[in-house]
């Protein structure tokens, strides 16, 4: 069976390919031991623009922890601009963090036969906060733990990687899908995804993670065990 989120994520990609304020990646990382993360935004556009960039938090994490600046800045046509993200955290952190950080374009508007025509473009990229002294781990969706009480999945995330997949999941031998609450599970969380019928019979699931730079890698099949 195949799953269509590397397909979603290549029209995420695509869409980035449009005229605007361009981020140099799609996924932003913050080491803390560097105390700032750093990303280029580019204008495509013809004319100057005024870009706005924001943090933005997490349903699951509302402390602000990341503070961004220049909030908002002209850059002129074909110019690049520099955005920091400083550290602004209360204590030392012990666990990976997820937040968004929004990048904005606001173009000067054009007059197009009396109408004024202005199209913003708006991208909308993980912010990972990685803390100082954990060990940097590629595939921490091999940390997952996945059970089953035979009328539900539940994924245990007792490492303490923040680790983003596809909500799609496939139950295995049965290869018929079940959904989980959301894209991503943060260190510490469990997530539980119901089955549409009882069942005793799923030994393994198959998922589609993704990098910590945003990639999909393709399949990966864990086992499940029985609760």
């Amino acid at each position: 069976m195949k799953f269509s989120w590397c397909a979603s994520l290549c029209l995420v990609c695509g869409s980035a390919m449009a005229a605007g304020m361009q981020p140099e990646t799609t996924v932003v990382i913050f080491y803390e031991e560097h105390g700032e993360a750093t990303i280029n935004l580019r204008n495509t556009d013809a004319g100057p623009t005024l870009l706005h960039s924001k943090v933005e938090h997490i349903p699951e994490d509302s402390e602000l922890s990341v503070i961004v600046t220049p909030p908002i800045t002209r850059v002129d046509a074909g110019e690049t601009q520099l955005i920091r993200l400083i550290g602004a955290f209360k204590e030392p952190l012990k666990t990976q963090r997820l937040k968004r950080v929004t990048f904005e374009g606001i173009p000067q508007k054009k007059s197009t036969g009396g109408a004024t025509v202005g199209i913003n473009i708006r991208h909308n990229l993980p912010l990972i906060i990685h803390p100082k002294g954990l060990a940097r781990h590629q595939a921490p969706w091999e940390l997952l733990k996945w059970k089953t009480d035979g009328e539900s999945l539940a994924v245990e995330n007792d490492s303490p990687y923040v680790v983003r997949l596809s909500e799609r999941v496939q139950l295995n031998p049965l290869e018929t899908p079940v959904s989980l609450p959301r894209t991503y599970i943060l260190p510490g969380e469990t997530l539980t995804a119901p089955f549409k019928e009882p069942t005793s019979a799923v030994t393994s699931v198959t998922i589609q993670p993704a990098t910590v730079y945003g990639f999909a890698i393709g399949n990966f099949d864990a086992p499940v065990t029985r609760q």
